[in-house]
């Protein structure tokens, strides 16, 4: 398709490093008008960095862009869209207390007195008509007046593009000014007939001569609806084609760089775990607010559940209602622990620690603990602690934030195992920390798991999934598939499964 006319954006060589750490390396690609190409990689894979350079959040250090043939230097996301280029970030930034009207024109408000600050609503509800009959054949599907916070899910979305479109510009005929749009992840949160729906809306606007860039994790949607994807690995381009005559396992092997296999790691094999453990806690049918939409399963001691799944496919949020920190909208959980749950949070430095604060205080920190303590005992509770888990400090009052992120990490498990919960719920307990620090942990729950307590682990890296897991469940659009024994995955078959 690319091929038969001339590209609207070419890539060249583009180059970005965070310090020491190069996250675009020689990246090239190119994007025909009036189309729908897909970008794909695996996390860190440095998708979010080349998009964030097309909106002019980022500045390349290496490369030369061209923009329907012209030399494209945003200094800004103001430049990117008057240049056309425009974002559907992942996330919702909708104003649930507006109505859409006032979302879509947020920011560009049309003005009847530009000294006053006056707006011209007139205009402001014109602009914001023509960019709704953008993105749905329905004018009453998503009225104009409507508070967005009203909206379901998927009209959201809706409306994110139409604000989007409407802030790369509207020509007087109510015809697109955007040229590309860039799509982040944007059925993350959908469930099936809303993503269909969703795209049904994305052809329209290539018909109508957009080009897209799709930032996806979903093969299923790529293969349904891109006309071309590039696979960025380590920050290169791994692979690129059409997706509907590019089998998936190639695409996975393009996003994982190695070959699809069928053995699991040997570490694993003595996972294995008797059907007859103890069960612990128990989840059947249970649905949060927005995410999951429906979860069972049943954990045993001395078991490590592992969950995989795409990012919004609720895996946090599930974890967060098994531990009593989020309401559920429907389900049961069944908890048979004395010594209850605990929650390892992702969050380490917003929610898990206080990075202010001292390692002892953040080791003795918690409901059960008195609420006064000596300075001597807690010092020495952390030092017992900071011996145990071979955490490096300089000691226990060494503030946590000092801390490299692996021994952070170490803090955060030792506050659990101080509390002897006898279910912990581990969310991506590697992310951000080093290699040896990642061999640490992962020991450390397999360990723990050994001596009886049951561990339900979300990671985003696979590979931890298969290696130490003894049964994995996949998320997908919200919904928790029947769990297998680990041996039975592969990184390859759990990629493949979470994006069907």
């Amino acid at each position: 398709m690319e091929g038969e006319r001339a590209p609207l954006l070419v890539v060249t060589g583009l180059a970005k490093a965070f310090g020491p750490n190069a996250v675009l390396r020689g990246v090239s690609l190119q994007i025909a008008p009036a189309s729908i190409h897909a970008l794909l990689g695996e996390n860190g894979a440095g998708k979010s960095t080349l998009a964030r350079v097309l909106l002019g959040m980022e500045r390349p250090d290496a490369g030369t862009i061209l923009l329907g043939g012209a030399r494209y230097t945003p200094a800004s996301t103001e430049e990117a869209r008057r240049a056309g280029v425009v974002l559907v970030p992942q996330e919702r930034t909708l104003c649930a207390h507006l109505t859409v009207a006032d979302n879509v024109v947020l920011g560009i408000e049309p003005l009847a007195r530009a000294r006053l600050g006056i707006r011209d609503r007139s205009r402001a509800r014109a602009v914001a008509r023509a960019a709704i009959s953008l993105v749905t054949d329905d004018p009453g599907r998503v009225p104009i007046d409507a508070r967005a916070g009203e909206l379901g899910v998927a009209d959201q979305q809706l409306v994110e593009i139409a604000r989007a479109l409407a802030q790369g510009g509207l020509r007087e005929d109510g015809r697109l000014a955007a040229r590309l749009l860039v799509l982040d992840e944007p059925t993350s949160s959908l469930g099936q007939s809303d993503a269909a729906r969703l795209f049904e809306r994305v052809r329209a606007l290539r018909g109508a001569g957009l080009a897209v860039l799709l930032v996806t994790h979903f093969l299923s949607d790529v293969r349904a609806h891109a006309d071309r994807y590039t696979v960025l690995r380590d920050g290169r381009v791994a692979g690129e084609g059409d997706p509907r005559e590019t089998e998936p396992a190639r695409i996975v092997r393009e996003m994982l760089g190695r070959a699809l296999d069928d053995t699991r790691a040997s570490a694993a094999s003595e996972a294995a775990l008797p059907d007859g453990g103890e069960v612990v806690l128990e989840a059947e049918g249970v649905s949060g607010v927005k995410r999951p939409k429906r979860a069972s399963l049943t954990l045993r001691r001395g078991e490590i559940f592992g969950v995989a799944g795409l990012v919004g496919s609720g895996r946090t949020e599930l974890l967060r209602i098994l531990a009593g920190l989020d309401p559920k909208r429907g389900g049961t959980v069944t908890l048979r622990a004395p010594r209850g749950i605990g929650l390892l949070s992702e969050d380490r430095g917003g929610e898990g620690l206080m990075l202010g604060r001292s390692l002892a205080e953040n080791v003795w920190l918690s409901p059960r603990a008195p609420l006064f303590a000596r300075p001597r005992s807690l010092l020495s509770e952390g030092a017992r602690w900071i011996e145990k888990l071979a955490i490096r400090a300089g000691g226990p009052e060494q503030r946590a934030g000092e801390l490299s992120g692996g021994n952070q990490q170490k803090v955060q498990i030792a506050r659990l195992l101080r509390e002897d919960f006898d279910v912990l719920l581990v969310d991506e307990p590697t992310r951000g920390i080093d290699v040896a620090s990642k061999a640490q942990v992962l020991a450390l729950l397999r360990d723990l798991a050994r001596a009886g307590k049951a561990i339900v682990l979300v990671s985003s890296q696979l590979d931890e999934l298969v290696t130490i897991c003894d049964r994995i469940a996949v998320l997908r659009r919200g919904t928790l598939d029947p769990p297998r024994p680990a041996s039975s995955w592969t990184e390859a078959s759990l990629v493949l499964e979470a994006s069907s």
